[in-house]
């Protein structure tokens, strides 16, 4: 159904306090990530891709506080991520919005694949015409 004007008010901040709260939690792994980094540990693949995942949503979150801080700026905030959608920290991210980047990840690669399944078929029938 609908939701009221209250009722959407309240999701938006809860939505902010969860996003606040998840970037909270991955700094302080990313610190200590940094950490063990300093003493001469070695981070797994997985482990650098979310310190880099941390460090990019840090960055992006200064020119995110702006609109936070500044009274009725929050209100130009759709348009901003309509001309940069990569603006929003990760931990920000709708479920529909994580869904969609995927899918379309996922149609790249497949475009890819067909793509080199494709000239791997002609290079093939090209060798087989030189040697036969």
């Amino acid at each position: 159904g609908k939701k009221s004007l209250r009722q959407k008010i309240v999701d938006e901040l809860k939505h902010y306090y969860n996003g606040f709260h998840l970037l909270w939690i991955d700094t302080k792994v990313a610190a200590r990530m940094v950490w063990r980094l300093l003493h001469g540990q070695v981070l797994t693949r997985r482990e650098r891709r979310r310190l880099l995942r941390t460090c990019a949503d840090l960055f992006r979150l200064v020119p995110f506080l702006v609109f936070v801080i500044v009274p009725f700026m929050e209100f130009l905030l759709p348009v901003f991520l309509k001309l940069f959608p990569e603006m929003l920290p990760s931990t920000f991210e709708t479920e529909s919005k994580k869904e969609e980047k995927q899918k379309k990840k996922l149609n790249a690669k497949l475009e890819l694949a067909k793509f080199l399944q494709e000239t791997i078929a002609e290079m093939a029938k090209r060798n087989k015409a030189d040697t036969g």
